[in-house]
């Protein structure tokens, strides 16, 4: 061997030695900075944005200057409310470098409407190789998400005030003088707008069984008036949400871990036809209203939903035509069994949430997990846990979580 060839050959065995031992979670100071700033603007936004909700005396634009105390008020819902996000995400981060998969900081991203965030998410930037490694990234958020929220929650129930602090909020006038006669909070929305509604968010099996056990729990559309209740369901409400199990949400990666690639499909596809029905219940007389307009025909709505519906099937189920008629057929046979027991939602109260999460799940997310290269059974201790990330699903999701009642 030539001198020469042997200096190559050092060369390139050092260079695969440095790259396997280079530091994979270390960020540079341009990239803390990007992320850091990204969370001030959020701090910023959910501040402003939250003073609308909390506030003594909120303003209809979001970024004109309220009153100091609906300020701190609205600052004291961020702290909250990113407090959740931050350990939401960072279990994610740091479950992901204990494994020693890269991963990057937690992306904040803020929006100048709504509660003026989107939420948070971080990169995998490369491939989850074990099945344990995946349900320790997946788990690890929505837990340490969850703990936050819950005890930000309990601290809002055993602070609540006597129902006579409403009398500090703008507006309201029935409901301040139903309070003022009763010395408690009515059963029933007193409050009327104009444009005919009341902005309420949906009760919870967790929250409402929290509820029962507090004096002064306000009624649930009045409840985002307070800083800790609104954004203890809020955090609950989106821990939910992650982990619904598909696809590459939370809850995908948990209930894949638990049950295996095979099962995770059916189930993955048969709770897509279930978010579908959801959607289905809120758009139709939606789509009814619309449709009518122009062609008067009856269950004209029904056949454009279903046309609809075929699609995202078709997409979701990457054309498995037994599949995407079997689930077409339920969730349509699931939307009109409701609103033949319960009746027609009125178009006033739909949110959309659920439509727009069936299509996010469809061309974002995807209903199918993608394939572990090593599937293992897990260790007692994290199937626990894992049944116990499913029960918090049911527990804190909401059929129907923000409308106008």
């Amino acid at each position: 061997m030539s001198q020469n060839q042997f200096h190559e050959e050092v060369s390139a065995d050092f260079n695969i030695i440095s790259s396997v031992e280079e530091p994979k979670n270390k960020p540079n100071t341009r990239t803390i900075l990007k992320h850091l700033g990204l969370f001030l603007l959020t701090v910023f936004f959910v501040t402003m944005t939250g003073a609308n909700f909390v506030g003594f005396d909120p303003v209809l634009f979001p970024f004109a200057i309220p009153d100091t105390v609906d300020l701190l008020r609205g600052l004291l819902f961020a702290g909250l409310l990113l407090a959740f996000l931050t350990f939401h995400e960072f279990g994610h981060y740091f479950a992901a470098v204990h494994h020693k998969i890269k991963v990057s900081l937690p992306y904040y991203i803020p929006i100048p409407i709504g509660i003026g965030t989107l939420g948070a998410v971080i990169r995998i930037k490369e491939p989850i190789r074990r099945m344990h490694k995946l349900f320790d990234v997946g788990a690890a958020g929505p837990v340490a998400g969850f703990i936050v929220a819950l005890t930000v929650l309990l601290v809002g129930f055993a602070t609540l005030p006597e129902p006579d602090y409403v009398q500090n909020f703008a507006g309201h006038e029935e409901l301040k003088e139903y309070v003022a006669a009763n010395g408690a909070y009515p059963d029933f929305i007193t409050d009327e707008t104009e444009e005919g509604g009341v902005l309420t968010i949906g009760n919870t099996l967790l929250y409402s069984g929290l509820a029962a056990l507090f004096d002064n729990v306000p009624p649930m559309w009045e409840m985002y008036h307070y800083p800790f209740l609104f954004a203890g369901w809020l955090g609950l409400f989106f821990t939910a949400l992650n982990l619904m199990p598909v696809g590459q949400l939370d809850g995908g990666h948990i209930l894949y871990s638990l049950i295996g690639s095979r099962k995770h499909k059916i189930v993955a596809r048969i709770f897509f036809a279930f978010i579908t029905a959801l959607a289905g219940i809120e758009f139709i007389p939606f789509l009814a209203d619309f449709i009518y307009q122009y062609i008067p025909l009856p269950f004209i709505e029904w056949i454009a939903w279903g046309g609809l519906l075929y699609m995202l099937m078709t997409k979701a189920f990457r054309s498995n035509k037994s599949w995407v008629n079997g689930m077409v057929i339920l969730s349509l046979a699931l939307s009109a069994g409701y609103t033949y027991i319960f009746g027609a939602a009125e178009t006033g109260q739909a949110s959309f949430i659920w439509l727009v999460w069936s299509f996010f799940i469809a061309f974002i997310v995807k209903v199918e997990h993608p394939p572990v290269e090593i599937e293992e059974k897990l260790s007692p201790g994290r199937q626990v846990i894992g049944w116990l990330s499913m029960l918090i699903f049911i527990l804190c999701i909401s059929p129907n979580p923000i409308y106008m009642n």
